[in-house]
């Protein structure tokens, strides 16, 4: 039994609640055999539950006796704060930035679902109502943060075409539609593909929260990628989020995998501040029939599971796909359509919970 052994055991060890190993999350900061034969291992988290730590102990120390290592040669510790390893790194509590007065990701567990389009009309949405309801002008009072590093669209969508720039040692972000926008797709070209590891994408991600100049904001949009790796799991631990809204579309296959999605921020302590059902029916324009494409009922089922509110159903309009194409959302281009009253009526649902 060696250094390496231990290691291979412990990537059976999950976090709680994630289907990432402690190993690849950093999260095992010594793993050694004594010279007496002696298992000797120590785990480092950083979380508010005082459960974690103890089930993380315990979910250890069963791999390693189910290994062969004997129980009386196993000695596991697990630290709920530790500087960081060399070489590894340690993330700090989730912190608010500074102006902001509101944190709000609009997350998916699975892509395809229209997540970015409802992000960016959602942020447009919010302002519209801050300023309707004599909060905040639309202008400046909302950010939106594009946390899809491999696959930015909230430049396009939004139809930003301006570089972010240095003021200090901080960067400035480009404003559209009154939004103050930064996203990875601002700072590379559109034509190279993100080819980064995870701790790269760590970085960036810590660096959009941090570096960049948001000045005053009413609500930050983050739009996260689809799943629960990498960026999802560095925004969590970086940024204090006041709360989530669950982006799906009605056939199963994407309520189940929202639903598995959403259970992220239930272990980390965000609340879910509900669903937003994508694709929901096309009316036909003849008949004024709905026809339910996708299927019936998603979202609803959705919210109902993670104890939340459905928030909208947004119906497959062609207006939304091509104020998407050309970087003028529809709740800008026809603020009084059908889909814009919905986002507006979600955008006011979240200001009144926050």
């Amino acid at each position: 039994m060696n250094t390496e052994n231990i290691l291979e055991i412990l990537k059976k060890v999950t976090y709680p609640g994630l289907s990432r190993d402690i190993v690849s999350f950093g999260l095992v900061k010594k793993a050694e055999v004594s010279a007496d034969g002696n298992v000797l291992v120590e785990i480092a988290v950083t979380t508010s539950k005082p459960e974690i730590p103890e089930q993380l102990k315990t979910a250890a120390e069963t791999a390693l006796s189910s290994a062969g290592v004997p129980a009386g040669k196993i000695s596991v510790e697990v630290k709920t704060t530790m500087p960081a390893a060399p070489g590894s790194t340690t993330p700090p509590p989730p912190q608010k930035i500074p102006g902001v007065r509101r944190i709000i990701a609009v997350a998916s567990g699975k892509g395809g679902v229209g997540k970015s389009t409802v992000s960016a009309n959602l942020a447009v949405a919010l302002a519209q109502v801050l300023e309707e309801e004599g909060i905040a002008p639309a202008v400046g009072s909302v950010g939106v943060l594009d946390c899809d590093i491999y696959g930015p669209s909230i430049p396009m969508m939004l139809g930003v075409r301006e570089q972010p720039f240095l003021r200090g040692d901080k960067i400035v972000p480009p404003e559209a539609h009154g939004l103050k926008v930064m996203s990875m797709g601002l700072l590379v070209d559109e034509n190279s593909p993100v080819v980064w590891r995870g701790p790269v994408v760590g970085k960036a991600i810590r660096q959009f929260a941090n570096d960049v100049d948001w000045g005053a904001l009413e609500v930050l949009v983050v739009d996260l990628p689809p799943g629960t790796g990498d960026a999802q799991i560095t925004l969590v631990q970086t940024l204090a989020l006041d709360g989530a809204v669950v982006v799906t579309t009605p056939q199963d296959v994407a309520v189940a995998v929202a639903q598995r999605g959403a259970r992220m921020f239930s272990k980390v302590e965000v609340p879910i501040v509900g669903v937003i059902e994508n694709m929901s029916y096309f009316e036909n324009p003849v008949t004024g029939d709905r026809e339910y494409i996708f299927g019936k009922g998603g979202g609803a089922k959705t919210a109902g599971m993670l104890g939340t509110e459905l928030l909208g159903e947004i119906p497959v309009v062609a207006e939304i796909r091509s104020g998407g194409d050309t970087g003028t959302p529809i709740t800008v281009s026809a603020p009084d359509s059908v889909p814009a009253q919905i986002f507006r009526a979600a955008a006011s649902e979240i200001l009144r919970r926050f």
